[in-house]
């Protein structure tokens, strides 16, 4: 594993990718970089900085109700619903105000809600929240969620995401594989690396990485 690359937003100084270059295992594939968002996610100004750019992104054209906040980035998300407020973004729920709703993972890996936070989430406008859309299957997990509660996903942000769209549905990205042109998604069962004999560096989430040693 090499050392990290920062990334810069081109329009938000405060807004920095770091990217690691090695070999990772995520639940979804294996992938040649780990993009390390925990201070994006955790120190204050660039949460704000993150936020503020997303809201740039959407304020004009997107229903927000609910935002559904995955891997971590519910301070992000609060602070994008108090940015899309501030816009004077659309809200149709009763309340005129924005949910932060984090959704919970099962034992089998599908996510769901539970029964306390399903009003925020039935007949809603959602907003997806993420901070890596590598292979879209979590959007279709989350999809096929919301979808058991009447919910309309009325948009899709990421920090990072290395497709354009899912299910139509464009996906508004602060970095681009554009950014890390040599990122790398792999399905576990074909993964050149592996077949190459690189070992694996590190078991990797949303929430960080363990090293194999």
């Amino acid at each position: 594993m090499q050392e990290e690359i920062k990334i810069k937003s081109k329009t938000h100084s405060k807004v920095v990718l770091k990217a690691i270059p090695g070999h990772f295992v995520t639940p979804s594939s294996h992938v040649n970089y780990f993009l390390d968002m925990t201070t994006l996610k955790c120190r204050l100004s660039e949460a704000l900085g993150a936020a503020k750019a997303l809201g740039e992104q959407i304020a004009s054209t997107t229903i927000v109700d609910s935002i559904v906040c995955i891997d971590g980035t519910e301070i992000i998300g609060a602070f994008l619903a108090e940015e899309l407020t501030r816009a004077g973004v659309y809200s149709m729920n009763a309340h005129n105000t924005i949910y932060i709703v984090p959704p919970e993972y099962s034992n089998a890996g599908e996510l769901h809600f539970r029964k306390n936070l399903v009003p925020m989430i039935r007949n809603k406008n959602v907003l997806i929240l993420m901070d890596s859309a590598s292979t879209g299957k979590t959007i279709l997990k989350l999809a096929r969620a919301l979808g058991y509660y009447d919910a309309k996903i009325s948009g899709i942000s990421s920090i990072f995401s290395a497709a354009n769209s899912v299910m139509g549905i464009p996906i508004n990205a602060l970095f681009t594989a554009a950014d890390i042109p040599d990122y790398r998604s792999y399905n576990p069962e074909d993964c050149p690396l592996c077949r190459e004999g690189h070992k694996v560096d590190a078991f990797a989430n949303g929430y960080g990485y363990s090293l194999i040693e």
